[in-house]
């Protein structure tokens, strides 16, 4: 039942993550956001397609599936486990990363996985939250890349993790703090990894900043439709 339990988090973490805002958001205005900047569905590219309405909503809206998938994992499974309710979270937090970065009826081309990854470390270690945002924050108001802010959240949400199960902080022992590692290691990671192109772009300067005017804004789609 252990090794199920946490099988299942993953099922409804993925269920939740496949649920696109950004496809969808871009779907009701007609247009398919794949076809347009870095062609994957995540909140960045809706920001740069759409302006920062559509992205706002889509970060949000990529945010709160996580929750909802954790939420939901926990008032299921956890009665099935000796783990930590944490443990449970954060497999069902991947899970929907995975959705999120790899929703099958999208041929697996999804987005980046920050916005969920941010759901995640908000519901699992909330403690993590405040440094992060500040150094995304800092970073953007002094670089305008979103990509390396984003680069410096996930390197930053691991490193806490750690330290904070080094200290007992999260109230996890044993296997649990050691199992809650890995995961947490694993959603950094692959957060990195997914921005493997920009960071190439970063490195030869060539990386689009924030701040340009949207590809697609209300005056674009009404004077098509005319």
């Amino acid at each position: 039942m252990e090794f199920l339990a946490r099988v299942l988090a993953l099922v409804i973490g993925y269920a939740f993550g496949i649920f696109q805002t950004g496809y969808i958001y871009g779907k009701m205005r007609g247009v398919d956001i794949r076809q347009h900047g870095s062609g994957n569905t995540g909140a960045t590219n809706t920001l740069r397609t759409f302006g920062w309405k559509g992205g706002v909503i889509t970060f949000a809206g990529d945010c709160l599936k996580a929750v909802l998938a954790m939420w939901v994992a926990t008032l299921l499974l956890t009665d099935w486990v000796y783990a930590d309710a944490l443990v449970i979270q954060i497999y069902a937090g991947l899970g929907a990363v995975l959705g999120h970065n790899f929703p099958f009826y999208l041929n697996f081309k999804g987005g980046k996985g920050i916005a969920c990854t941010a759901g995640v470390a908000f519901v699992v270690c909330p403690a993590a939250v405040p440094v992060c945002l500040t150094v995304f924050i800092l970073c953007l108001a002094l670089s305008q890349y979103v990509s390396l802010g984003s680069i410096l959240m996930a390197l930053l949400f691991i490193i806490q993790v750690f330290v904070f199960n080094g200290y007992g902080i999260l109230e996890l022992y044993g296997t649990d703090a050691m199992e809650f590692n890995i995961l947490a290691f694993i959603l950094g990671a692959m957060a990195i990894i997914r921005h493997k192109d920009n960071i190439i772009r970063l490195a030869k300067g060539t990386e689009n900043k924030i701040g340009k005017k949207p590809e697609i804004t209300t005056d674009n789609q009404d004077s098509k439709e005319v």
